[in-house]
């Protein structure tokens, strides 16, 4: 996850609609494949991507689905749940 740290001006922003700056934003904090392994269970991460998809799916008019991110960010940062092993370790090939 880098983080810019220069804004781009405000008549910048206003060429996208609100929906593509939120689809943006949850692109930037979505976990890459090539990181998937080191940071499937940092809280922080995994937090921001779900609140960024919760905010996706509320500007969609979906607030069930936002909801369930919401839940799911609020269980990363209090730790009531844990990312799963990796379904593909602990396999030996055939």
């Amino acid at each position: 996850m880098s983080q810019s740290t220069q804004l781009p001006n405000n008549s910048q922003l206003n060429e996208f609609t609100t929906l593509e700056l939120a689809q943006a934003l949850m692109e930037r904090l979505s976990i890459s494949p090539n990181d998937w392994h080191r940071l499937k269970s940092n809280r922080k991460v995994r937090a921001s991507e779900q609140v960024a998809a919760a905010l996706v799916f509320l500007l969609k008019e979906q607030p069930q689905e936002a909801l369930a991110r919401l839940e799911q960010a609020t269980a990363w940062l209090d730790h009531s749940i844990s990312a799963p092993p990796c379904p593909t370790h602990g396999q030996k090939n055939s």
